[in-house]
């Protein structure tokens, strides 16, 4: 796996999994250069942020609403792999969507269904769901 300094001048494919390079893909979104259409496309980026340790980024596509003042990112800890399992809503024409996925690191994985909105025009993590639902609507 290439190193973050490669990952940041878009010298490696992007960590998403797409199979393009970190700067056309996910990179264009850390930088500011393009925008998410799609929830899908949120989550993906913010998978590869998590692999840069890009927090800026992350802080920026959270929702306002749930956003954590500061981000910290475990040591040590290696992201392998990115699998969308599922998408409802969070096309270019909703406003709302969830996208559910399974992020593998060595040693584990993490499986979550992520809510997504809009907020000014522009895709956001809002939080995980629970059957569906987002937990703040519980």
């Amino acid at each position: 796996m290439a190193n973050r300094s490669d990952r940041r001048t878009g010298d490696s494919s992007c960590p998403c999994g797409l199979g393009t390079s970190y700067a056309a893909c996910c990179g264009a979104l850390h930088d500011g250069s393009k925008q998410a259409a799609t929830a899908e496309q949120l989550m993906r980026s913010r998978y590869s942020a998590f692999v840069v340790e890009d927090a800026p980024y992350l802080l920026r596509t959270w929702s306002a609403k749930t956003r954590p003042r500061t981000l910290r990112f475990e040591a040590g800890l290696q992201w392998t792999g990115l699998e969308i399992l599922g998408t409802e809503g969070g096309s270019a024409f909703h406003t709302e969507g969830t996208v559910e996925f399974r992020a593998s690191y060595v040693g584990g994985d993490q499986h979550e269904n992520s809510y997504f909105t809009r907020e000014d025009g522009l895709w956001v993590y809002v939080e995980p769901t629970t059957a569906g639902t987002p937990a703040n609507r519980r």
